[in-house]
């Protein structure tokens, strides 16, 4: 647990999708990212997660993208930087059909340079669903067995953290299995869990996601619990997890543009402060960089 009643704020700048609107800007060069980071750690944030955008503003895979894009955020701000795993579909511009990127694409954002501090996989496959986020339509979401285990090892190799987004509490158990098949520690203190509401068929209510926690604890008692969710449900999640004494909340335009009044915020450090407004209601404060740093031992 971290130390002085303090919570880690993760922002999601981005996402894959994710275009301007309603007065909503989305940073989508690295410059632009760059910049944004630095005002969400001015605003309480520890964390920044990214997507990389080719120059027409839609998703890539391109390791010299993140890799530019870490070196403008760390001109800026000693914010800890964590990069998707996921890329984002993408649309064949003959037929229209999305497309996921391969596990071989996936799993080269592993070895980026300069390198990434903190690192991300789902934990299991979903129908994705996710139109505040620029999903409007359904479409298969896979994470492959084989992809998850060479992500943990990569990443434990290195010595960094690794978020698990929880679609369901089967991932769960999927990845107790693992642990006992001796992948990974289950009691190791830096196992970092992220509940989400709202992705797909996981709905953003409290009786999942705190079935989902309890769950998690149940079997993995050390972990990082984080909670996050999509669109107007976002803040009603967050507000959930801080209700609970969780160690970590994750806001952001990736992932939705509204505010708890339902407003739209243009820029994603207003999701900062608006966070770091609620977890004041329960006597916590954001954690800074080097306390986050110390919970994820990196």
């Amino acid at each position: 647990m971290l130390t002085g009643n303090k919570v880690i704020i993760t922002v999601a700048l981005n996402g894959g999708m994710q275009q301007d609107r309603d007065g909503a800007v989305i940073p989508k060069q690295p410059r632009e990212i760059g910049e944004a980071a630095a005002r969400c750690h001015e605003a309480g944030a520890a964390v920044v997660h990214v997507h990389a955008r080719g120059p027409d503003g839609k998703n890539s895979g391109d390791k010299a993208i993140y890799a530019e894009i870490i070196r403008e955020i760390r001109a800026r701000s000693p914010i800890l930087i964590q990069t998707t795993n996921g890329i984002g579909v993408r649309r064949d511009p003959t037929t229209g059909q999305l497309h996921w990127p391969s596990d071989e694409e996936r799993l080269g954002l592993l070895e980026i340079e300069p390198q990434q501090d903190l690192f991300g996989i789902a934990a299991g496959s979903a129908d994705f669903y996710n139109p505040e986020g620029g999903y409007p339509g359904e479409t298969p979401y896979v994470n492959s067995p084989e992809l998850l285990k060479q992500t943990i090892k990569a990443v434990y190799g290195k010595g960094s953290a690794l978020e698990y987004e929880i679609v369901e509490a089967s991932s769960l158990h999927r990845m107790m299995r693992y642990a006992n098949e001796g992948l990974f520690d289950k009691d190791r203190d830096n196992l970092w869990l992220l509940y989400g509401g709202g992705f797909g068929a996981t709905p953003p209510i409290a009786r999942n996601i705190i079935f989902s926690i309890d769950e998690g604890l149940r079997m993995f008692p050390q972990a990082i619990v984080g909670v996050t969710a999509t669109g107007h449900d976002m803040f009603r999640m967050v507000t959930l997890g801080l209700a609970m004494g969780c160690d970590l909340v994750r806001v952001g335009f990736e992932d939705g543009v509204h505010l708890p009044d339902g407003t739209v915020a243009r820029d994603n450090s207003e999701m900062v402060k608006a966070a770091a407004r609620i977890a004041a209601i329960y006597g916590m404060k954001p954690a800074t960089v080097e306390e986050a740093r110390a919970r994820f031992r990196i």
